[in-house]
């Protein structure tokens, strides 16, 4: 019976995770090594909530009996007491490969292990623990709270049985799971940043401004949002990532990353987060300095 779910990293998906497990009833342990991250995870979630509760889709009492259900942690002892373990830390092979050792060292052997990882093997996080049979993907879409799609990944020695558990759990969350196999970038990654990537070399040529693009991808193909304003969104630096993943472990050419997305990954516009992207952003209001 899971009742308790360890959520490991808690940047912007590892909070919303958290978030959308506390709601759905269950216990959560909010793990990071830094933190001012769990400080930062906290406000976020408590605001989301907030949100949820002025749209009159949770009640006041439903929130705070969900704010009640998360504690948070600095070291992943209270993994020990999971009953179902998320990862969300930085999407980087040796990191998360090393974790999952520590993870399966302090997990109840019949604990699964699943990673929210948005383009890296499975087979190879599982490959890091003596129980590979009960390590899967979970890849949540951003933001977590508000969208549906859950990603499931199977990998190469992930049991059936893992697997229902793992849909089961989508289910309960009011997630839709559909599952992938274990390949680079799985089903929505392996296609969306081919898009991505194909948007900024016609930026890069000179086949249209970056509004051009989105607008014609937004009123032609009826995308919510176009694929550069998509790109900022996610990241520049997490774009350019799981192109190398796809590049590197599928080593055809149509992969290659766009030269102009590696300048600006390099001269640090990565978009949102950094305040410029393909476009222009406002500081977020914490980032002010008095």
């Amino acid at each position: 019976m899971i009742k308790t779910v360890g959520v490991v990293g808690a940047g912007t998906m590892g909070s919303g995770i958290a978030q959308v497990f506390a709601q759905s009833g269950f216990t959560v342990r909010l793990v990071d090594v830094a933190q001012p991250m769990l400080d930062r995870a906290r406000r976020t979630i408590e605001k989301s909530l907030d949100k949820f509760v002025e749209k009159a889709r949770l009640s006041g009492t439903d929130r705070d009996a969900a704010l009640g259900r998360l504690s948070t942690a600095t070291t992943i002892e209270p993994i020990a007491h999971a009953d179902y373990v998320v990862e969300a830390i930085v999407e980087s092979a040796d990191a998360k490969r090393s974790l999952f050792a520590s993870l399966d060292a302090i997990a109840r052997p019949d604990v699964i292990l699943a990673s929210n990882t948005s383009s890296i093997s499975i087979t190879a996080l599982g490959a890091a623990t003596r129980r590979p049979d009960k390590v899967l993907g979970m890849h949540f879409m951003n933001p977590v709270p508000l969208m549906t799609l859950v990603e499931m990944i199977r990998g190469q020695a992930t049991s059936p049985e893992s697997m229902r558990v793992a849909s089961d759990l989508c289910a309960t969350l009011g997630k839709t799971p559909v599952e992938a196999a274990d390949y680079p970038g799985f089903i929505a990654n392996r296609i969306l940043m081919p898009m991505i990537n194909e948007a900024i070399y016609a930026l890069m040529e000179g086949v249209g401004t970056a509004d051009a693009i989105d607008t014609v991808m937004k009123l032609g193909m009826n995308h919510p949002m176009g694929p550069l304003a998509l790109a900022d969104f996610i990241g520049l630096d997490v774009c350019l990532a799981i192109l190398n993943v796809l590049h590197d472990g599928l080593g055809d050419p149509k992969y290659r990353p766009c030269p102009l997305l590696r300048r600006m990954v390099a001269a640090g516009h990565l978009g949102r987060k950094s305040g410029q992207g393909f476009y222009s952003y406002e500081p977020h209001r914490h980032d002010h300095r008095p």
